[in-house]
């Protein structure tokens, strides 16, 4: 037995679910009881009405649309909650979060074929699945946030492999600074006695030779001249002139020598900062000179040293780790130049900046390696001839002073690093 048709729309009816029958031009010839409670019109208020009249909100020409589609191809044309998130806005049955103010809504659009196999209407039947939409959108809320705890815990690992990374390299120029400064100090006592016994030999070799000279005139006149002979013999098998002008000569040139000794502990000591890890007022010129004091050894057989210095204050620093920044330049620019070359170091003032160029006329830096120069433990050296920080570290120690690097490469040419840093800080920064 075959149920009545009333006994079907009674099915419909009772339905969870949205179900409207519209002709071609959108006029409402169906609306069922789920229709009815989320909207608030009866099936008579609104029968024969164009359903754009009922939900003004519906982007018409995106609806009409759909139903000319369903009548042109005769096929079933739908729309997915997350393309579009509802067809007809309704208050949200299922608030899981309180967050949702709207019905998450799946829709179809399908044809009603008549008896001459022609559409006679276009059904509309949609399902409320905000339970569902809220369930995937919290599980992609969840992942995004996962995804970026993920990037910030990895962030994290970088930002402390590079701080590792400068504590060693800190650590390692601690450990240099103290044996400088060490070697400085014991070299220091024997060189300090041994400049004062050279200045009180001098005066003495002075004394002498005066006394040689009073000794020499009254020979001259009172002795007989056998003695005289005898003397002038001696003279001359002895060279006395040659003696008597080099032993002058000796003695200033071994008290120029200790002064040059002295100078090189003082750069030592300059260099290192031993205790001082304040900020504090200093001299850039200063620094550069007893940098490349103490680096002369690794430079001097490969290139000429140039030195342009305009007219520099005193800048707010930390004057170790800025010494330590001029002589990582410094001995990469020496170690790019493969024979004989220059390195040009140049400084200035601009408004409330300085800044420091080191140019070298070595083998430059390729486009490639150009974004990766600054990169921890990036190098382009053999194995051993370099641990790949010093750029790195130059980079944060540049950073934290509020500066900033440029650089300017061309392979074969050279490559230019210039460092631009504030005359004074702009906030008290601790170490």
């Amino acid at each position: 037995m075959i149920p009545a048709p009333n006994f079907f729309e009674g099915i419909i009816q009772q339905l969870n679910t949205g179900i409207v029958i519209v002709d071609q031009v959108g006029d409402i010839q169906f609306w069922n009881q789920f229709m009815k409670l989320n909207s608030g019109h009866d099936h008579e208020d609104v029968l024969g009405r164009s359903i754009y009249d009922i939900f003004p909100e519906i982007p018409q020409s995106w609806f009409q649309k759909k139903i000319d589609t369903v009548y042109t191809l005769q096929h079933m044309a739908f729309t997915d909650w997350k393309k579009r998130p509802y067809v007809f806005r309704f208050p949200t049955t299922r608030p899981i979060t309180g967050e949702v103010e709207f019905m998450y809504q799946n829709c179809t659009f399908s044809p009603l074929i008549n008896e001459q196999r022609k559409v006679a209407g276009v059904l509309i039947v949609f399902t409320d699945i905000t339970e569902v939409a809220e369930q995937t959108l919290a599980m992609e809320r969840l992942t995004n946030n996962l995804e970026k705890e993920k990037q910030e815990q990895q962030k994290l690992i970088t930002k402390l492999e590079e701080a590792q990374n400068q504590l060693l390299q800190s650590e390692k120029m601690a450990a240099i600074g103290q044996l400088a400064a060490g070697v400085a100090h014991e070299i220091n006592n024997p060189t300090g006695f041994v400049y004062s016994n050279m200045g009180s030999l001098g005066l003495m070799v002075e004394d002498l030779m005066a006394v040689i000279d009073v000794y020499e005139d009254q020979l001259c006149r009172n002795s007989t001249p056998e003695a005289q002979q005898t003397i002038n013999q001696a003279k001359e098998k002895y060279d006395f002139d040659y003696l008597k002008e080099d032993l002058v000569n000796l003695v200033k040139e071994s008290k120029d020598g200790i002064e040059r000794i002295k100078r090189i502990v003082e750069d030592l000591k300059g260099f290192s900062h031993v205790g001082e890890s304040d900020w504090q007022m200093a001299s850039i010129h200063k620094g550069l000179e007893s940098t490349l004091n103490v680096v002369w050894n690794e430079i001097k057989y490969k290139a000429e040293v140039e030195k342009h210095f305009g007219d520099l204050p005193e800048i707010e620093c930390i004057p170790s780790q800025i010494n330590q920044v001029f002589m990582n330049l410094v001995v990469n620019a020496a170690h790019s130049i493969e024979k004989k070359g220059k390195i040009v170091i140049s400084t200035g003032q601009k408004d409330q900046q300085i800044f420091i160029s080191v140019a070298d006329s070595g083998c430059g830096i390729s486009q490639e390696h150009m974004n990766r120069i600054f990169e921890p433990f990036f190098t382009t050296k053999p194995v051993g001839k370099g641990t790949g920080l010093g750029l790195s570290v130059s980079y944060n120690i540049i950073k934290k002073h509020h500066g900033h690097i440029e650089v300017d490469s061309r392979p074969g040419e050279g490559t230019t690093f210039t460092l631009w840093l504030p005359i004074l800080q702009p906030v008290q920064v601790e170490d």
